[in-house]
């Protein structure tokens, strides 16, 4: 199978707003159904055919179920609860001392958000494994990994039909209880409806417990920034774009097809090959960004592609938005002196290009010796100007590649 990868801001741009090029799994060939299709069914057919996976019209009409839910005035509102919820977690935090942000923060709070925004109640709250969000890391049927990976599918498909259940037994005035009664009114397909809930609880929580664990590697390699976005809260609007910008953890689209052979930026593609779009590669392209590899609070304008572009941009980027805004503002305020408890080498990351961050982050604050063998510091110093801090080699190509 060839897949096709596209690089450079602008034919970055072009292609996540090309007409000719669809996301439904219909359009790819033989070669890439033999390859790509990993996930065992019966869950490809039944949790795969959510929007990320639709083309208009059947993707205008789902998209349109859920933007109200995800609309800023509303996540405006619910700021304060956020921001409540952001206080709870570090309140369980020592004044000063040492901890795993990921186990501490970072896993809990996007899904306590969501949960809020979705309306999911607590008990499934409670009952939900942070280890199903792994789907989202396919693993290849002789990989020995396979029978934990099947596992973890069947437990989050078992839990969005409990959930079902629950919303249809005792329905509100939320998103999921909308979406059931979409289902059950003929909107919406069963294969839709548990697809749907199934994008919701892993595309609308995992990548942002991966972007908090990357902009807080970036901040820590770059004291000086950090320092600026503790002694001036108002930067933080700024420091979240530019942080996206800058590494964000989402790195790559999913597949494009075209539905008969096309040319692509002077390249023949073939139909139904793989046409992968490379969002961290726009955002460092030095032809659309001034200095693109450097880290910088006052770029504007900042208009980087984290959240995609077109008609597939994440319908969630406000709440994201937010969501990173009261998180690294909370960090940077509650945690003083943050610095890295471990050297950089010894973080590990999660080896996916659709949900890339740290699995820990072992921090030390408020003072003292932080484990490294400075003292009063943060972990690490700046990157030199015009080196990368994700090591993207992508950055500079502009066209498509086999």
């Amino acid at each position: 199978m060839c897949a096709w990868l596209v690089t450079g801001y602008d034919p970055a741009q072009q292609a996540l707003t090309d007409p000719r090029l669809g996301k439904h799994h219909s359009r790819g060939n033989a070669a890439w159904r033999a390859r790509a299709s990993i996930m065992p069914e019966p869950q490809h057919s039944q949790l795969q055919v959510h929007l990320l996976h639709q083309d208009p019209p059947r993707h205008t009409a789902m998209r349109r179920m859920i933007t109200d839910a995800f609309a800023p005035q509303r996540v405006e509102e619910l700021r304060p609860r956020f921001q409540e919820i952001a206080d709870a977690l570090l309140d369980r935090l020592p004044d000063a001392g040492r901890a795993d942000l990921v186990e501490a923060f970072a896993a809990h709070f996007p899904f306590r958000v969501l949960a809020e925004v979705i309306g999911l109640p607590g008990e499934f709250v409670a009952r939900f494994d942070r280890d199903w969000g792994k789907v989202v890391q396919p693993v290849g049927p002789e990989d020995p990994g396979r029978p934990a990976y099947e596992a973890r599918l069947r437990g989050l498909q078992q839990y969005i039909a409990d959930l079902v259940v629950h919303k249809r037994r005792e329905p509100g005035e939320d998103l999921l209880s909308r979406l059931v009664a979409a289902r059950d009114s003929g909107e919406l397909g069963p294969e839709e409806l548990d697809s749907m809930i199934f994008q919701l609880l892993v595309a609308g929580q995992e990548p942002v417990t991966n972007q908090i664990t990357t902009a807080l590697v970036t901040l820590l390699r770059h004291p000086g920034h950090l320092a600026a976005l503790a002694a001036r809260p108002e930067l933080l609007p700024r420091a979240v774009e530019e942080l996206l910008r800058h590494d964000a953890a989402f790195e790559l689209t999913t597949w494009r097809f075209f539905a008969e052979d096309s040319e692509l930026h002077g390249t023949r593609i073939p139909a139904g090959d793989s046409v992968i779009v490379s969002l961290c590669a726009a955002n460092r392209d030095d032809r659309r960004f001034t200095d693109a590899d450097t880290l910088d609070f006052d770029r504007s304008p900042n208009p980087h592609l984290a959240f995609g572009h077109g008609i597939h941009f994440c319908p969630g980027a406000a709440l994201a938005r937010a969501e990173l805004q009261i998180a690294l503002g909370s960090l940077v305020r509650r945690l003083p002196d943050l610095r890295l408890a471990v050297p950089e080498s010894e973080l590990h990351w999660i080896p996916a290009v659709l949900a890339r961050g740290v699995d820990h982050l072992p921090v030390a604050y408020g003072g003292g010796e932080d484990g490294t063998g400075a003292t009063g510091r943060h972990g690490a110093e700046p990157l030199p100007a015009g080196q990368p801090a994700t090591g993207c080699p992508l950055h500079r190509a502009d066209s498509a590649a086999c």
